[in-house]
Formats: C-alpha cells, sequence, structure tokens
C-alpha cells in the first residue's frame, strides 16, 4: 500500500519514515526542488531532526504527479498552505485524507477539515491526527501516544491501525471539531507559555496560565459544537502541556523571545520551522468576537503579537482583571 505525504517538514518527514519501517510504499513531495534534490540525496534534514536518517525506501520529490496514485493522502503542510495545496491535488480525486496539520484559516476561519472538504469534495473519507507528538521525539521512536479523529467509524479505525505501532500509540474519536481546535488552539496558549518562561515569572504563573488557557479553548470550543470531554484528552490538554514546556517546541521557543524583549520578526526571520501559532491567534480571536466568548490570553497574546503592548504589560493587565468564580463558562 502507498502513503503520499503533501509536506517534507519535520513532521511530514517523520511520519515518512514511520510508515515506511510498518512496510508502506512512502512518497513526500517538497514544493522546493532543490531541497526535495538535496533531501533525496543526502537523507538528513540536519536543522528540523538532527541525527536522523531517511529510511532508504523513502522518496522526496517536488512533482505532485508522484504521489498519485496513492491509497493515502496525508496534508502535512503549514495551515496557511492548505487550501492552495489541495487545489493542485483536486484533478487526482484522492479518497483517503488524513490530516497532520495544526492550524486555522485566518482569512475564513475554518477547520482543515473544512477547507479540503470544500477543495476536495464532501465526498471524501477524511481523518485528523493530532495530540502531544514533538517530531525530534517520534523520529527517535520514544513513546508517543495520539488520536485520530474521523466522523466515519470505520475510517478512523483503518487510520488507528495504519499509524499504530509499539512506541506510537494511537486511540480514536469522533469529535473531529475538538480534535482540530485543541491541536490548533493550543498553540496560542503555548505561546503565552513561552513568554512566561521568557519573563522569568515562576511555574505559579505557567500552571496558572495552561489551566485559565485550556479553559479559554473549552469554551471556544463547544460553542463551535466540540465535546468538552476532548480538551481534557490528549488533542486538549496532553499537547497543550507538551508544546508548552517542550524546549523543541516551536511556539513555546517564540514566545520565549518576545517575553525577553526580541522583535516578533527578528525571531520569526530565523526560525526554518513554521510556529503555527503566530497566525492562528489572529483566527482564534477573530472567532472568539465572532461567538462572543471571551478569551482574555487569547487576546492579549495578539495584541503583543502586534506589538500594541510589551508582555510585562500584558501580563499586568491580566492579572487586574475582575476576580470572578473558577467555573466552566462563568465569564
Amino acid at each position: 500500500m502507498k502513503v503520499s505525504f503533501l509536506g517534507a517538514g519535520a513532521w511530514g518527514l517523520t511520519l515518512g519514515n514511520h510508515l515506511w519501517r510498518k512496510g508502506y510504499d512512502v512518497v513526500l513531495w517538497e514544493h522546493k526542488p532543490s531541497r526535495a534534490a538535496r533531501l533525496q540525496q543526502e537523507r538528513e534534514d540536519p536543522q528540523r531532526l538532527p541525527g536522523i536518517q531517511f529510511e532508504p525506501g523513502v522518496r522526496i520529490t517536488s512533482e505532485i504527479k508522484d504521489l498519485f496514485p496513492t491509497d493515502y493522502l496525508v496534508f502535512a503542510v503549514p495551515s496557511h498552505a492548505v487550501r492552495t495545496v489541495a487545489r493542485s491535488v483536486a484533478e487526482y480525486k484522492p479518497e483517503k485524507v488524513i490530516s497532520v496539520v495544526k492550524g486555522l484559516e485566518v482569512d475564513t476561519l475554518k477547520r482543515m477539515s473544512e477547507v479540503l472538504e470544500e477543495e476536495l469534495g464532501p465526498e471524501i473519507r477524511f481523518a485528523v491526527l493530532s495530540g502531544p507528538s514533538i517530531a525530534i521525539e517520534v523520529a527517535r521512536e520514544l513513546p508517543t501516544t495520539v488520536v485520530v479523529a474521523s466522523r466515519d467509524v470505520n475510517f478512523r479505525y483503518e487510520v488507528q491501525q495504519l499509524f499504530h505501532t509499539r512506541h506510537f500509540r494511537i486511540y480514536t474519536s469522533a469529535d473531529v471539531v475538538g480534535v482540530e481546535l485543541g491541536g490548533a488552539l493550543k498553540n496560542v496558549i503555548a505561546l503565552a507559555a513561552g513568554v512566561v518562561d521568557g519573563l522569568e515569572l515562576g511555574m505559579n504563573a505557567k500552571g496558572a496560565l495552561l489551566t485559565r488557557g485550556l479553559a479559554e479553548i473549552m469554551r471556544l470550543g463547544v460553542k463551535l459544537g466540540a465535546n468538552p470531554v476532548t480538551f481534557s484528552g490528549l488533542s486538549g490538554m496532553g499537547d497543550l502541556l507538551t508544546t508548552s514546556f517542550s524546549l523543541h517546541s516551536r511556539n513555546r521557543y517564540v514566545g520565549e523571545q518576545l517575553g525577553r524583549g526580541r522583535p516578533l520578526q527578528d525571531i520569526l526571520s530565523e526560525m526554518v520551522m513554521v510556529a503555527e501559532g503566530v497566525k492562528t491567534t489572529e483566527a482564534a480571536y477573530q472567532l472568539a468576537v465572532r461567538e462572543g466568548v471571551e478569551m482574555p490570553i487569547t487576546q492579549a497574546v495578539r495584541r503583543v503579537l502586534r506589538g500594541e503592548i510589551t508582555p510585562l504589560e500584558a501580563t499586568a493587565e491580566l492579572m487586574r482583571r475582575m476576580p470572578k468564580p473558577e467555573h466552566y463558562g462563568v465569564l
């Protein structure tokens, strides 16, 4: 069986290696021909995955046509590129589509499943794979547990079996909305967690931030139709904690650097990988406004990213908010 990946970043390469070891034919598409050729020849990416050798059978190409026909098509590109890339493969009429993207489309505020169904047709069999999964740790075969969500019970079981191994454990869920939102919105809170680290505000502050950040995610998620229980699981609390504490987390790193006083553009210009939370923050804020959901941490992160206030000023504003009961749904 053949699995094709759109995107040869850290996560695409890691999952491609993972599936090749399970015996699948794996092809990854990289949009830059020069990088695709280098990866195909050198079999490593020391910037994204230091110390990891790509399996000899994993093919890397810059030609979309090389991905087809395929049994599974995996989207592993940044969220802002999903619609454009989906349009480029629509003519091949993929039937089984998996997203490992953690973000929202800023212009439309849509989740990746919504974007893909619009571009590829509502008849596709869709699943999203998400959860606490730092790529370099998966590449090193350290124990990792994630969740696959699909409205199609047979397809989510199929994808579970596709990825499951002794070191990569997969749970299933029917809550596509909750799993997608958890994976996207936790990046916003992880930016704030990085700010806490950069300002050296301590573990009390970080623990409170993550707790109240999860409450924000849950409030918006429930308003958009998610099951609140989902956010206490792998794609919610699990992913939030991992992204907010890991030294490999891009979003936490950006927040930490902001907390230390560095300009956002300087931070982003030196990064080779995408910190999804930077774009997702704007989409999350606009969703909150549209749905009438209070998300003070998200709003504060947005203002810091836009240069309207400093990280220290944002912290002070959050701490000065009116005291309230601690209860889900109380604004």
